[in-house]
Formats: C-alpha cells, structure tokens, sequence
C-alpha cells in the first residue's frame, strides 16, 4: 500500500507536542477561501510512498523529538487516505512512534465501511489537531463549499471515546471575527470533555501566490489579517490558552 504523499518536512514545531515529523498527503474535499495549501486539493500525484519509506525516513530525525515529538500527518485532508493512514500508524505505533492527524474531519461519517476503519485508526492514534472552520452551517458552506453536521458529529464522536485533541479555529476579518460566531463556538467546545488546547490562528495571505499560480480566483482579496486585539478578544472567549 502507497500514500500519495504532497510532501514531508523535518522539523514541525507548531504541529503537535514537542518536535514533529510532517507528512503532507494529497487530496482535500474542501475548498476553504483561506486555504494555504491549495496545491494539496487534487489527489493526483507522482510522489507515491509506502508507510515503511516514511518512517523509516522520520526516524532519521527522531534524535530530535525528545520525550514529546514524533510524527504529524496533515494534508490536504489525511482521512480521506484512512486505508493508508491505519497502514502508517499501525506501524508507527509498532516502532514507539508518537501519532498525530491534522484533520478537519470532513470525511467523518458513522456509516461503514468508513467507520470501523475510524475506530481502529483511533486505537493507533495517539491526538488529533482538529479545525473548527465555523459553527454557523450556513456560512460554513459558503467558506468551505460543504456542510459541517457531520464534521461536528466528529467531534462529539471523539470525545465519546475520549480521544484528546487540539481545537484550531482561524480567525477571518467579515468571516468568522465575530463575537456571537466565537461564543457559540466556545458554547460547542464546552459540550466536549476531551479538548486539551484551543488555537486561534490569525488569518493570513501567505499563501495566495499559490492560488495565482494555479489559476484559481482568490475570493479573500482585500481581506487583511485580524488585529492583535482582536485576535486577543478571540482567545478570551475561546479560552485558547
């Protein structure tokens, strides 16, 4: 079995506990107007890897991760490759490598085959960076292009099984910087008993060279990024601390 793999990078930081091992796959179902990585949107890919090549790839580096790090694998959306991802951290886990998704859990249903696979990829899934795009349903549509009930439905399906994560949340001027859009989203995260940290993610543009260069009209034009004092206001309410 063979990923398709976007790219690796060595020394991931912000991506989970300690030092991490960044996998980047391919293929995304969303279509964020904020994306920084819409060369990841198309699963085609000349970069095919087995879970072997990876890790034995990663471990080269794992002098470096300490106590905390291991590896983080992000997209793209990773859960649209579970066969592969499970296939990856099985074997990871086998090593003693520490596990991490990077996922907006678009693909999460509780319908089969898709969510048995869920649960045993969960078994080898040591935490979870989750994305909270927006709470309102409506607008979630419009700025990703796909409903988020059943992304929420994911949510509430990991703290059943007590599956700690990390909530990320960026933070869009005119699209998710509002109060009222913030405290129900705080209200949402108050109903979880397994969220270990919250993240506001300030919106940026560094990433809208790669949509010029792809030929995909950017919608954001003109947007600037939040201030600090509205990025601070965000935290308090989110209580991303």
């Amino acid at each position: 079995m063979r990923g398709r793999i976007h790219s690796t990078e060595s020394f991931g930081s912000v991506d989970g506990p300690g030092v991490r091992y960044l996998i980047f796959l391919k293929g995304c179902n969303m279509r964020c107007l904020f994306c920084h990585n819409v060369d990841t949107w198309q699963k085609e890919t000349s970069d095919l890897r087995t879970a072997e090549e990876l890790l034995d790839k990663a471990e080269r580096y794992r002098s470096y991760w300490g106590k905390e790090g291991g590896i983080t694998v992000s997209g793209g959306e990773p859960l649209l490759q579970i066969d592969f991802l499970l296939d990856l951290f099985t074997k990871a886990k086998a090593r003693g490598i520490h596990t991490c998704i990077d996922t907006a859990m678009q693909p999460f249903t509780r319908e089969e085959p898709f969510f048995s696979k869920f649960e045993a990829l969960m078994k080898v899934t040591d935490l979870l960076l989750v994305d909270i795009k927006h709470i309102d349903p409506e607008i979630h549509r419009k700025l990703t292009g796909v409903p988020n009930d059943n992304i929420l439905d994911g949510f509430r399906f990991l703290s059943e099984i007590e599956k700690p994560i990390w909530v990320r949340h960026v933070l869009v001027p005119e699209w998710t910087d509002r109060d009222d859009y913030l405290r129900k989203t705080r209200e949402f995260l108050d109903t979880l008993g397994n969220v270990k940290r919250v993240d506001v993610l300030p919106y940026h543009t560094l990433g809208v060279f790669k949509w010029k260069a792809l030929g995909i009209p950017y919608r954001l034009e003109g947007i600037d990024p939040p201030s600090e004092e509205r990025i601070e206001n965000a935290r308090k309410i989110l209580r991303a601390f």
